[in-house]
């Protein structure tokens, strides 16, 4: 942990001058793929960055870099924000991974966590939420709610993180109401409001009455949502606001336990690049503002079912669990490993749409 140097109490007594020396501020940098606002992704990374100013004041210094598209300008800016006297970065898109894997092998005093990849270097280490540990809680209270059987989801990008949302989100429904389905739509994009908008309104008209908005970083799903009075939930900073009678709840994640414990191994030499994938046993995953619209009795069985999660005694990707196909893909009294998790590439039964090829 970084500090000032005291003077002895030797160096006192030789009527030394007091003069204090104080290292530099570790340098701190966020770059995300979207503008920062008051919700949404990158609104959640900066706000686990306020914990490690809020612990460390002086002795960090935080620059954001907001809005930067996957590609050359990130690769272009990334290297610029280190030798700029970045020593640790947070790399907030998973486009981002191969640039942030040559920036860490280049640059080995420098630390470097990245959102939603798998690869890992000695000083990079992705980072991921379980997402689909809420999102499967929610699967229940949409099968309470819907009156249609019918789900939509406005997704991002078909990477294996949103598919295991998707999925965890079909197999909680379903294990309430096995007639369930589930509906996406893929925009490609982080951050398209128009695009999410158009989508949502798409999904309603083909009789979905339950929206999910799944990984996009504006209240644009959840705002068609209160329009058009169907419950809309989403992923990772609370949108209440934006739907105040049809808010089901939030699927959110809190960085502040990953971003201190990365910065104080930091500081102290001790990081070592791994794969942190957490959920709600780290308390990273967490779902609140639960509608009041939801059953008593299906928030108690909801309770319950989050309590065995937590302790884990359930895991969501216990089987038997079939794909789209209805081929069975893992049997009675297995679980999924997470190495299958992290590299979900097919959808279970329930979920009607086809991934993109």
């Amino acid at each position: 942990m970084k500090q000032a140097f005291k003077i002895t109490a030797m160096a006192a007594a030789l009527g030394l001058a007091a003069t204090a020396v104080t290292a530099e501020p570790l340098e701190i940098g966020l770059m995300v793929p979207s503008p920062l606002a008051d919700t949404g992704w990158s609104k959640t990374l900066a706000d686990g960055l306020d914990a490690v100013k809020e612990k460390y004041g002086d002795d960090v210094s935080i620059e954001i870099v907001e809005n930067i598209q996957e590609g050359p300008d990130a690769d272009r800016i990334m290297n610029k924000m280190v030798a700029d006297g970045d020593k640790f970065l947070v790399l907030g898109s998973f486009g981002y991974m191969n640039s942030g894997l040559k920036l860490a092998q280049r640059n080995s005093d420098v630390t470097v966590l990245h959102a939603s990849g798998f690869k890992t270097a000695p000083n990079l280490s992705p980072f991921a939420a379980q997402y689909f540990e809420g999102a499967y809680l929610m699967g229940m209270a949409a099968a309470d709610l819907t009156e249609t059987k019918k789900l939509g989801v406005v997704s991002a990008f078909a990477i294996p993180e949103l598919i295991s949302t998707i999925n965890g989100f079909a197999l909680g429904a379903r294990s309430v109401d096995p007639e369930i389905e589930v509906n996406v739509i893929w925009i490609n994009s982080w951050f398209d409001p128009a695009k999410a908008q158009d989508s949502a309104r798409a999904l309603i008209s083909q009789g979905n009455d339950i929206l999910f908005s799944n990984a996009q970083d504006t209240p644009s799903v959840v705002t068609v949502g209160e329009e058009e009075g169907v419950h809309v939930f989403n992923l990772n900073s609370t949108m209440k606001d934006y739907a105040p009678t049809k808010y089901m709840g939030v699927v959110k994640t809190d960085w502040a336990p990953l971003f201190l414990r990365s910065v104080e191994q930091h500081l102290n030499g001790t990081f070592e690049g791994t794969n942190e994938w957490l959920g709600m046993a780290d308390d990273t995953v967490l779902v609140e503002d639960w509608s009041s619209d939801i059953s008593p009795e299906m928030m108690a069985r909801i309770e319950e079912t989050e309590a065995a999660i937590h302790s884990g005694t359930f895991n969501v990707y216990s089987g038997p669990i079939v794909n789209q196909a209805g081929e069975e893909v893992i049997g009675e009294g297995e679980v999924l490993s997470d190495e299958q998790v992290l590299g979900m590439n097919w959808h279970v039964g329930g979920v009607v749409s086809p991934l993109p090829k």
